[in-house]
């Protein structure tokens, strides 16, 4: 027995030393990879763990560059910037978008049409895009969100730059807007910064054009937080490199002055320095304040802006179309002068003319009796230019009109232009397949038919009679400009039209209430008048309709070209006013924007005077039928 238990206590101690031997390296084994472990987390992966443990004790955030300014030739700001609190959200980081939503509609007071704007902007976010809520805040509304941001997670508050417009819808068409970065922009350019609450990018006109010259480089700023998010410290900040400012050829206060003299008509007003070709002012009225486009334009502003018969989401100057009437009759007198017709050379208007089968009229229903070339420019015989270019032809007429810039494309720093139409009978066979006729160059001797210009080129037709050079409109202002190569127009031939359209604007022509209330100061133009239906000769007959009788749709174009002074001509203007009634219409507007070049009391004691009659400047009626816009919205909504 005692042998028996002293085997069984020997197997029992070699069982547990054996037990304790592997226990024991499994527990050295396991030590080991600890040790192991912790020495390759301390040593191999000491900075990823410091970078991890960084980033939860500060917080590194982008700082958006502020916007290269653009400046008018004075150095008069168009565009600029301006210190903004502003509220943004961004979808990702929010955990109840609608209490959120409704927390911030009762802090910032915001209208119904804004918070329709913020949920629609959420829904085309895709979820990480900041979302603009309100911006301009005072310090009152700024201070309300802040000491709630702990409760509304997703929601920032910040003090930054914002864009400003001092001209507003001045520049509406030509400056463009900036806006939030779309989900495609991001996509197309995946830059941190486009994630930035209140960082915008340009979206048109010089703004987009200019994109990468105004945008600037953004600046970084590090901060130490608490787990919460509350900020300790400030640790470091690298500030923001500005974009680049860029200096434009416009008068910003002619600009502002031809907006305002459009007052309620649609149409454009463009000034070239008839020297230079420098734009002055390139307006088209009426337009958008692109200070709401730039901070988030509510719905009921957008259905206004885009339902507006008038189109004030398009620009006139450069894509707006539009029969020239009578204002080419100096181009086709310099072409009826190179092709040998001489000034004195006579006809006798009776009011109409047969040709083929038709006839076709003068604007003055007994005729203008015996008419000589410059009559015929003073007193817009339309007779007269309908039996001379029948016998020079189309030809001679499209080249000179090709000559002086109409149907021409310009180098400059815009998104599109349309270059309207300069007919000829090479131009139909191609485009329609048919041959020329001569009723066709009847039509297009007078400005109508197939012929198509926009007010641009208008200017720039003006701009080169006028200074007898083949001036070309620029819209950045350069230091040394070289002057434009002279025209290949007999001198003479050119004196000859500008005094003929300077008898436009006396006693005896079309437009004598065009002169300028300046003394000593002539002004040189030419009327026109653009159909925009088709008078049957049952009309005729019985008597044409008025303008004023007619829908405004289908009123006459008013159109008008003019320089000063007429000896040493050195502006050159164009007006276009969209179914005005006719040339009445567009010769005021020039005659009150010449005058403010000039002596601008006077051109401003008679805008206030008219302003007074509209029911005041363009901010507080685009204010007055915003208000409007928004109740007949109201009770469609209720009805």
């Amino acid at each position: 027995m005692k042998n028996t238990k002293t085997i069984t206590g020997s197997v029992q101690s070699l069982t547990f030393s054996r037990r304790a031997t592997l226990l024991g390296g499994a527990s050295l084994g396991i030590g080991v990879v600890l040790i192991g472990r912790m020495g390759y987390i301390s040593v191999v992966e000491n900075s990823r763990y410091k970078l991890l443990s960084e980033s939860n004790r500060v917080n590194f955030t982008l700082i958006p560059p502020r916007r290269g300014w653009l400046l008018d030739r004075n150095e008069k700001p168009i565009a600029n910037n301006k210190v903004d609190f502003r509220i943004d959200l961004n979808p990702s980081r929010v955990k109840d978008i609608h209490a959120t939503i409704a927390t911030l509609r009762k802090l910032l007071r915001l209208e119904p049409d804004e918070v329709a704007r913020i949920n629609a902007e959420l829904r085309r976010a895709n979820n990480f895009q900041p979302i603009h809520v309100a911006s301009g805040l005072d310090l009152n509304g700024f201070a309300a969100v802040s000491v709630r941001l702990p409760d509304l997670p997703g929601v920032s508050a910040s003090r930054g730059f914002s864009r400003d417009y001092p001209p507003g819808a001045a520049v509406g068409h030509l400056v463009g807007y900036v806006g939030t970065p779309s989900a495609e922009e991001y996509e197309k350019n995946p830059s941190p910064i486009l994630l930035a609450p209140g960082y915008k990018i340009g979206k048109d006109g010089l703004e987009k054009r200019f994109e990468e010259t105004l945008q600037g480089k953004p600046g970084a700023k590090r901060v130490e937080v608490t787990a919460r998010g509350k900020i300790v410290r400030e640790l470091e900040t690298r500030s923001d490199v500005p974009g680049k400012s860029m200096q434009l050829t416009l008068n910003a206060e002619l600009q502002r002055y031809a907006a305002r003299r459009l007052g309620e008509e649609s149409g454009s007003v463009v000034v070239l320095d008839g020297q230079t070709g420098e734009i002055l002012t390139m307006t088209s009225m009426p337009s958008f304040d692109p200070n709401s486009f730039s901070d988030g334009i509510s719905q009921n502003e957008w259905q206004m802006l885009s339902s507006d018969d008038h189109v004030p989401l398009r620009d006139k100057s450069l894509r707006g179309l539009y029969p020239p009437g009578s204002t080419i009759k100096p181009m086709v007198a310099l072409a009826l002068l190179k092709e040998g017709i001489k000034e004195d050379d006579t006809i006798v208007c009776t009011g109409r003319l047969k040709v083929g089968n038709s006839y076709f009229h003068c604007w003055k229903r007994g005729g203008h009796g015996r008419v000589n070339m410059a009559k015929a420019i003073y007193q817009s015989c339309d007779i007269y230019f309908y039996q001379m270019a029948l016998r020079v032809g189309i030809m001679p007429i499209a080249q000179m009109a090709k000559a002086l810039g109409l149907g021409a494309k310009y180098d400059l720093p815009v998104s599109s232009q349309s270059y309207g139409t300069v007919p000829d009978a090479r131009w139909k066979l191609r485009k329609y397949n048919k041959k020329w006729q001569a009723y066709d160059t009847v039509n297009t001797t007078i400005g109508q038919g197939y012929m198509l210009s926009n007010p641009l080129q208008l200017a720039v037709m003006a701009a080169r009679m006028a200074s007898g050079r083949s001036i070309a409109p620029s819209l950045l202002l350069a230091k040394n400009t070289p002057p434009s190569a002279i025209l290949d127009i007999p001198s003479e031939h050119l004196a000859f039209v500008r005094r003929a359209m300077g008898d436009v604007v006396s006693p005896i022509g079309t437009a004598r209430r065009a002169a300028l209330p300046l003394p000593n100061l002539k002004m040189g133009g030419k009327t026109g008048t653009a159909q925009v239906r088709r008078i049957t000769m049952e009309e005729r007959a019985g008597g044409v309709r008025s303008n004023a009788s007619l829908p405004w749709r289908f009123r006459d174009h008013g159109l008008f070209i003019a320089f000063a002074p007429v000896d040493n001509p050195r502006y050159a203007v164009s007006v276009v006013v969209e179914h005005g009634g006719g040339s009445g219409s567009a010769y005021p507007i020039a005659r009150d924007v010449m005058t403010f070049l000039y002596d601008r009391k006077i051109a401003m004691d008679a805008l206030l005077k008219l302003e007074a009659n509209w029911g005041g400047d363009i901010e507080e009626r685009m204010a007055r039928k915003l208000v409007e816009f928004k109740a007949t919205q109201t009770v469609k909504a209720e009805d």
